[in-house]
Parts: structure tokens; sequence; C-alpha cells
């Protein structure tokens, strides 16, 4: 949350653009805080985009797309949401296109829990990059709060809620681990 994600797969879709070579970018169909079909960073740029859902196949997507010219790129956006088996997709299509895909997304839920896709990029990424983003205190924010109409934090729930600087805060480990203890009354695990 909050680190620059979306900015980031914005800019590496226009520095494509700008070389003259295409992307393909894709964000989740269940966001549609903006739109359907479109990424925008906090900071105002936006894209369109094609979205991705559970039968979404990356493959047929960059074959049709290879068929029809070149794709220099993929970016997905919101990649927390793939399934573990559209990440080995996506692994096929830079072993088999050799077609660079680039993912933006979050690792872990607002408990602290891995989201499937996270799991399996982190699995078998060929690398991993962090964005940084801050927590209330300065300290790196690590992990995910999300509040609730109280304005308190929520311990439980489904994993996926759509939202974002009005649900979700950034936290760093100790404030995010505080603000679940509070809200629960109970200890919450030290890592």
């Amino acid at each position: 949350m909050n680190a620059g994600k979306s900015t980031s797969l914005l800019q590496s879709a226009h520095n494509y653009r700008e070389q003259g070579m295409h992307a393909l970018v894709f964000t989740a169909a269940i966001d549609d805080r903006f739109g359907r079909g479109i990424v925008r960073s906090r900071i105002g740029l936006e894209a369109e985009a094609l979205l991705f859902d559970d039968s979404t196949s990356f493959m047929a997507h960059v074959s049709a797309a290879l068929y029809d010219g070149t794709v220099a790129c993929v970016l997905v956006d919101e990649a927390q949401f793939l399934s573990a088996a559209q990440v080995d997709e996506l692994a096929r299509v830079v072993d088999e296109h050799q077609v660079p895909v680039l993912c933006f997304g979050l690792r872990t839920d607002f408990r602290g829990e891995l989201f499937p896709g996270s799991a399996r990029l982190l699995a078998i990424g060929d690398k991993l990059s962090e964005l940084k983003t801050v927590c209330t205190c300065g300290r790196k924010a690590t992990m995910t709060l999300r509040i609730g109409e109280d304005g308190k934090p929520v311990t439980d729930g489904n994993q996926v809620e759509i939202g974002g600087n009005e649900r979700y805060e950034s936290r760093c480990r100790e404030h995010w681990r505080e603000a679940m203890h509070n809200r629960v009354g109970r200890s919450v695990p030290k890592s």
C-alpha cells in the first residue's frame, strides 16, 4: 500500500511506448475503483489496461499479440490477485516467448498472510524488488491494516476487500502488531 507500485508500472509502460514498443498492461477485474480496465496511481497517472480474473489465459493474450506484432513486455497490476497457476503461466511467457513480465502487487493481506499469487511469485520469480513506503512513525512499512467503518483495525474477514486509503493503512510490523493487539485485546504472535 502506498509504495508507488502502480506509478512504477505506469512509468514502465510509458518507457516502452516512448521507444515504440508495445507493452500489454493488465489489471484485476475485481478492482474497479477507478473504472473497469484502468490502472491509476495515487498521484493521478493512469492508463487503460486489459482485465484479468481467474479465467484469464495470459499465454493466449501474449500469443495473440505476438501473432499480430510484437510484445515487448507484460505488466500486471494488483498481482496479488493472480492465481498460482496464472503465475506459472506468466513464467512460461518469459521462458517460452522471451517476453519479460513485471508484476506489481502486495505481498500480504491485512492479517499478515500471503496472497496465493504473491506466494507463488515469491517462490518462482526471477527477481524481486521491494518498493518502500513508510509507517506513521517514519519507519519502513511492511504491513497493511484494514480499517472498519468504525475507524478501528479489522482483524478478520475475507482476504480480498477492495479499497484504498479510506480502507487500508500502511504500518511497520511493530505498529501493525500493536494495532491488531489493541483491537482484539490479546497478543498477536511475535515474529
